[in-house]
């Protein structure tokens, strides 16, 4: 059977129930005696085991029948709940969501040996394995003896009587190397060309997060030589290998059923990279309220009964009859336009979902207490908005924890609870939402962003005597800019709010931000409900015509020629006492044509805090108008965010006020 045809539906049901069982153990780890949530974590894994047997993914039906057997055992009293197993479980929906991401990209997933281990042991009751030689890294190798636990030693043995080598090797990254992760992340990369990586010192997690000094080594099982690994080490900067051996287990060592699946699964994704190279391919779905389908239907109904009525009309010249249609077709068009609007619309829960397993992971790894509340679930943004705005509120929230919260001890010495406060918010208003993250910290010190913009060349003193309260506090937001005063795993490397306002603004919205000090800060976002439908202002130059978004304009105003003054080699003009630059779109978008206009135009837009006049010579008037794409050829193009096709038929480009500036 076929089963590549539901792999759209597979793949959308099973992240429902990894969501599912990441959110039931969330609520499980802070009420240890609801069993009711123990029971949904185990219908969950029940139900994404049979999909995934179904579908043939061994992988993904290997590790949930192991979280099955533990939470079973839990379910009959037979385990106790505690910190390791939480953390042990919640590693496992990890690795169960990136299979998902890799099944999606189209390759073929493959489980943790360290992982399975580990329930494992759980299973038998046993401690588990703790994350082995922690000190690993200051360039010893780790002893042979306790190397390996139990499964991954019946690993290495089937892969011995399939004519497989195992070989131990040692990978020094240079000491001066900036992006250890970076370099450690090829290493791995390179070698999986050549087979299957089983093993890691430290931890794969760790090497990721760059908590090791200067050394690490890996377990690599695979049919190459020495030269064939040494040749896909070489080839990668500030990187050697250091030491490469080949595995010997005891005759005594067996392997098993679990073990000789896991390999053969190793055996057939290479033979699939061999024979071929191509991917399934993965459709983006979103599921719809049948009711909205039935209004769509009824409406599309309507407008094929009133598109015969104008074919009768044209047969018979009746005018009342035929400005009665338009207004007919101009209603239903309205409510059609609404309705696939309402279609595209996907509630904001899902990625508000996945920030209390963050918060929790990152208040453990920062030694900080936080209380994470979230408001406005149930608040719907387009499906386009939606895939896009995660990663900024992810560098807000983590921003809030580990910037803006103090330690336990310190807010206690404030006279504060212990538990700082993070408020994650989302609420419509007219035809933007309006996300906020809050917390309750010691807020912005604007004494610290001033000396850090001086330090880092951004602005100099007599800059900023000239410049007030908030366009200070919006430095925070230039590439590069950091108050932090170490680098840790999580910031301060000037990573993060740049890339926040740059997102935010190719989605068409803003990001602003309040602060007080001792009490917290507050990210505001505004964004539009849909990217699909805007409102524009048309205006025209020369025999062209361009579509300015309208939640860009601040303004419009008339500009005679002796307005435009020239200072330093840039035109401008002086609106209320303010200097105001000009950017002639003629000129910047080679506009041809001679005609010279008999008044001009100036259409005020703002980018962030900064304000320019788009001088054009006519205003056409405000229109709804569809974004339509320049396809992938012409996509990217700075000043341009697509076409849209006009009622005459002619086309006109949609200025991107963000790059054009």
């Amino acid at each position: 059977m076929d089963v590549n045809q539901y792999l759209d539906l597979f793949l959308e049901e099973s992240m429902e129930n990894v969501q599912n069982i990441n959110q039931n153990l969330l609520n499980l780890e802070n009420n240890q005696d609801r069993f009711d949530l123990l029971d949904e974590v185990f219908r969950s894994a029940h139900t994404l085991k049979g999909m995934a047997a179904t579908m043939g993914i061994d992988a993904i039906t290997h590790l949930t029948h192991k979280m099955e057997n533990i939470l079973d055992k839990l379910k009959q009293r037979k385990l106790t709940l505690n910190d390791k197993m939480f953390t042990c479980l919640f590693k496992s929906v990890d690795a169960l969501e990136n299979m998902l991401e890799e099944i999606r990209a189209g390759n073929k997933p493959c489980a943790s040996g360290e992982i399975m281990a580990t329930l494992e042991a759980f299973e038998k009751g046993e401690i588990p394995p703790d994350e082995e030689n922690k000190d690993f890294g200051s360039g010893a190798m780790v002893p042979e003896e306790g190397l390996f636990n139990e499964y991954e030693k019946k690993l290495l043995q089937v892969a011995q009587e399939r004519n497989l080598t195992a070989w131990k090797i040692k990978i020094h990254v240079d000491q001066g190397c900036l992006m250890k992760g970076v370099r450690a992340f090829m290493v791995f990369r390179n070698l999986e060309t050549l087979g299957e990586i089983i093993k890691a010192f430290p931890s794969v997690s760790d090497i990721e997060d760059e908590k090791f000094d200067d050394s690490f080594m890996v377990v690599l099982i695979t049919s190459q030589p020495e030269e064939k690994i040494q040749d896909q080490i070489r080839i990668i900067s500030e990187v050697i290998m250091e030491q490469c051996e080949e595995i010997k287990l005891d005759d005594g060592e067996t392997g098993n059923a679990d073990a000789d699946g896991t390999i053969q699964d190793f055996e057939d994704s290479k033979h699939d990279v061999v024979v071929s190279d191509k991917k399934q391919t993965v459709h983006q779905t979103v599921r719809v309220d049948i009711t909205r389908l039935d209004k769509l239907m009824n409406l599309v109904g309507e407008l094929v009964i009133n598109k015969t009525r104008l074919e009768q009309i044209s047969s018979t010249n009746t005018m009342i009859g035929l400005n009665e249609t338009i207004e007919q077709i101009n209603r239903i068009t309205t409510d059609l336009q609404s309705v696939v609007q309402n279609v595209r619309m996907v509630s904001i829960e899902q990625v508000f979902n996945r920030f209390p397993r963050m918060v929790r992971d990152l208040a453990r790894d920062l030694g900080k207490e936080v209380n994470l509340i979230l408001e406005g679930k149930e608040t719907e943004l387009d499906r386009t908005v939606i895939d896009e705005i995660a990663d900024p509120l992810v560098h807000l929230i983590r921003n809030a924890v580990d910037h803006g919260l103090e330690s336990p001890r310190e807010r206690i010495a404030l006279k504060k609870n212990a538990e700082g406060m993070v408020r994650l918010s989302a609420k419509q208003e007219g035809n933007h939402v309006i996300i906020a993250v809050e917390e309750d910290g010691r807020g912005l010190d604007l004494a610290s962003i001033k000396d850090r913009a001086i330090k880092s060349g951004l602005m100099t003193s007599a800059q900023l005597a000239d410049m007030d309260e908030p366009s200070i506090l919006n430095l925070i937001f230039e590439p590069g800019f950091s108050t932090a005063k170490a680098v840790t795993d999580v910031s301060g490397r000037g990573v993060g709010l740049d890339v926040v306002r740059s997102k935010i603004q190719a989605l068409s919205g803003q990001v602003s931000l309040e602060t007080k000090p001792g009490q917290g800060t507050k990210f505001t976002v505004k964004l539009p409900l849909t990217v699909a439908i805007i409102q524009a202002l048309m205006v025209g130059v020369q025999d062209e015509t361009f579509a300015i978004p309208l939640g860009n304009i601040n303004e419009t105003t008339g500009l005679e020629t002796g307005d435009i003054k020239n200072i330093q080699g840039q035109q401008v003009m002086v609106l209320r006492g303010q200097v105001l630059p000009l950017v002639f779109i003629k000129n910047v978008m080679a506009v041809p044509g001679e005609r010279v206009a008999e008044e001009l135009y100036a259409v005020v837009v703002r980018k962030g805090e900064h304000q320019v006049g788009l001088v054009v010579d006519g205003l056409i008037g405000q229109q709804e108008i569809v974004i339509s794409s320049l396809g992938k050829h012409l996509s990217g193009l700075p000043g341009i965010a697509g076409a849209s096709i006009l009622g005459d038929g002619r086309v006109s480009l949609i200025l991107d006020i963000a790059t054009l500036i």
